[in-house]
């Protein structure tokens, strides 16, 4: 018990406005534990720097039958994905893509899936190898809905595939990769390959305005494919 009522009213927080604000101790940081916190942080940032790019571009494939390759990725990324398909064992090449966002109307190719599959033709890839998967105007979710598409086509076409490797760009990978596997697991497993970038250089890429804003971007979209899409 408490010796007095002088000294009970002291354990007590001092309260003013009718009750509605009262003042509490708390525990603070010292400035020891300012600059403690503020160097744990500045490391962990540091790290992410570091390890970013390799985290949103990843080089993750699979045995796979199959090579996907994004229509959009550009003549650099088919040259790239045709290396892969000669280097592993695959059946096909599919390439996937939606209309072309600017110039259909002066091309003959109407979409990027027909637009890749010719440059691959071009660079002296057999088209017997080619499927062409156009994907239908969409304005938002466009890789999920390329992802649904392509599952719903290997089913119809070539139920014996169960593996896929989807060939990629950059720092896009990490995301395409969530949306293939979302659309694609159980029934077909999904590795990822993501073609290294040509405008800037990967290992530090923060001294590049292209992969500063490639990074930033890609950042926030991973995040909204994860958890939102």
């Amino acid at each position: 018990m408490f010796p007095a009522d002088k000294k009970i009213k002291s354990y007590f927080p001092k309260q003013k406005l009718w009750g509605l604000i009262a003042y509490q101790p708390f525990w603070g940081l010292t400035i020891k534990g300012w600059l403690s916190m503020m160097l744990t942080l500045l490391a962990i940032a540091i790290l992410v720097v570091i390890n970013i790019h390799s985290f949103l571009a990843p080089v993750a494939p699979i045995e796979a039958e199959a090579l996907v390759i994004e229509g959009w990725i550009g003549d650099d990324g088919i040259q790239g994905a045709i290396a892969e398909f000669q280097q592993q064992d695959y059946q096909i090449l599919i390439t996937v893509g939606t209309p072309l966002l600017r110039g259909a109307y002066l091309s003959e190719y109407k979409n990027f899936a027909q637009l890749s599959a010719a440059t691959a033709i071009k660079l002296g890839f057999d088209p017997e190898k080619i499927a062409i998967i156009p994907i239908p105007p969409t304005k938002r979710d466009r890789t999920l809905a390329s992802a649904i598409v392509v599952k719903k086509w290997l089913k119809e076409n070539y139920p014996q595939i169960n593996a896929i490797n989807l060939y990629s760009k950059n720092v896009h990978s990490r995301r395409s990769w969530i949306l293939y596997k979302k659309a694609c697991n159980p029934e077909v497993n999904v590795g990822i390959i993501a073609h290294p970038p040509v405008d800037y250089d990967a290992r530090s890429w923060w001294t590049s305005s292209e992969g500063f804003r490639e990074i930033t971007g890609e950042a926030i979209a991973y995040i909204y494919a994860k958890f939102f899409s």
